[in-house]
């Protein structure tokens, strides 16, 4: 996988452009007068900021990071994420987490077939103890071995796995804890 860094500039047009389309499908619902349409793309738009704001408080900017330029970058999937509460997570070993996740998106974006409608949904829920991360892939998965195999070998802190993978989706849920602090 190819790590680009991103200047203030590139992650500026980034950002322009993406809040650039969301006002163009609004004023265009609009124009048609879809005002409902127009509602639930200002509502889809709400959620979407209020989980970005979630990821960027939780204390962990390199995989905030990781996340909130996943979709500028050209990768077989798509990638939605949702964060269920408010608490920080001090004590994670951001770099290392970083480290686990972008190795997983590159075995992922080995493993499902390119330009298909591939799409990754994570559920990040942060906890006392540590960090509950929930993955729900929906798409075309061509091997299936290769992520059975990257998650039975990929080792991170302690990491509870619960896998369910077909030729169309996969599930599964990993607990990792925080350092000793």
């Amino acid at each position: 996988m190819i790590k680009k860094d991103w200047d203030t500039v590139a992650m500026l047009r980034h950002v322009r452009h993406d809040w650039l389309n969301k006002l163009q499908l609004i004023k265009g619902n609009i124009d048609l007068n879809k005002i409902d349409h127009a509602r639930r793309i200002i509502e889809e738009i709400v959620i979407e900021t209020q989980n970005e704001t979630k990821l960027s408080n939780l204390g962990i900017p390199q995989f905030t990071a990781m996340l909130l330029t996943h979709n500028w970058k050209s990768q077989a999937f798509q990638l939605e994420f949702e964060v269920v509460n408010d608490l920080k997570c001090g004590g994670l070993d951001d770099k290392a987490l970083s480290k686990w996740m972008e190795m997983f998106f590159a075995c992922l974006n080995e493993a499902v077939q390119q330009y298909a409608d591939n799409h990754l949904m994570i559920s990040i829920e942060p906890q006392p103890e540590g960090i509950r991360f929930f993955f729900d892939f929906s798409g075309i998965i061509v091997n299936n071995v290769q992520i059975e195999a990257y998650l039975a070998n990929a080792s991170f802190g302690q990491i509870e796995r619960q896998l369910e993978i077909t030729e169309r989706d996969f599930t599964f849920e990993c607990f990792v804890t925080k350092m000793k602090e």
